[in-house]
């Protein structure tokens, strides 16, 4: 799972991504952690046609059902196996809400010499990414306001050969049991067909890259 990450400026965000600059959005700080403002990318709700736009919520998703925005539970990740089926996911899988996370880099733990060392991930190529993620919108019974959320996907990575060494180790489980988790990659190439694609097509795009697409390295003071 990933809980730090690094947002582009939005002059960037609108460049490398084509989404056309509408209303003044809020400000998000340069590196993400779970329930702190950032931007995301979905299908335009008010274009009839396809055009993307640029959103900034709370990088914790609130599902439907919710009480309140803050939530006691950890929202920022999603596991895309049971998303189906978990409550605060199914329903914006099945509407279709997807959404492009744009990040310059991301970090991880790794445990490999005991003890957590931050690791950062950058396109080997020098582009950002785009992460695959869900999106909502939920509104305060209460006053009104009106609340952007969006979450991370994640994928089983115990085979992939750099993921797979992120994460503390349960010493109860085997090597290829430990359920380490990857965010999930949409290539440029892709991405309108994540966000506006059928169901079975967005679920072809739910794998993890190559190796050799990441530049990744311990993370130096």
């Amino acid at each position: 799972m990933c809980n730090r990450y690094t947002s582009p400026e939005d002059l960037d965000i609108e460049r490398f991504w084509n989404t056309p600059r509408g209303k003044t959005l809020p400000l998000w700080p340069p590196t993400q952690f779970p329930r702190s403002p950032g931007p995301f990318i979905r299908r335009a709700r008010d274009d009839a046609g396809y055009s993307r736009e640029l959103v900034v919520g709370q990088w914790a998703l609130i599902p439907w059902f919710a009480k309140t925005a803050k939530l006691p539970y950890s929202t920022n990740n999603a596991r895309s196996e049971d998303m189906e089926k978990t409550a605060s996911y199914k329903q914006p899988w099945a509407r279709g809400q997807r959404c492009i996370i744009p990040a310059l880099d991301f970090d991880e733990p790794n445990w490999e010499s005991g003890k957590n060392e931050w690791w950062r991930f950058r396109r080997a190529d020098g582009d950002p990414w785009s992460l695959a993620g869900l999106w909502n919108t939920w509104t305060d019974k209460a006053t009104g306001e009106v609340h952007e959320s969006y979450t991370m996907l994640t994928l089983n990575a115990d085979q992939h050969p750099l993921m797979r060494r992120m994460h503390k180790p349960d010493p109860k489980l085997g090597p290829d049991q430990q359920d380490k988790r990857s965010v999930i990659p949409i290539e440029m190439a892709d991405v309108d067909t994540w966000l506006v694609g059928t169901q079975e097509e967005a679920r072809v795009l739910l794998r993890l890259s190559v190796a050799d697409l990441f530049d990744a390295g311990p993370v130096h003071a």
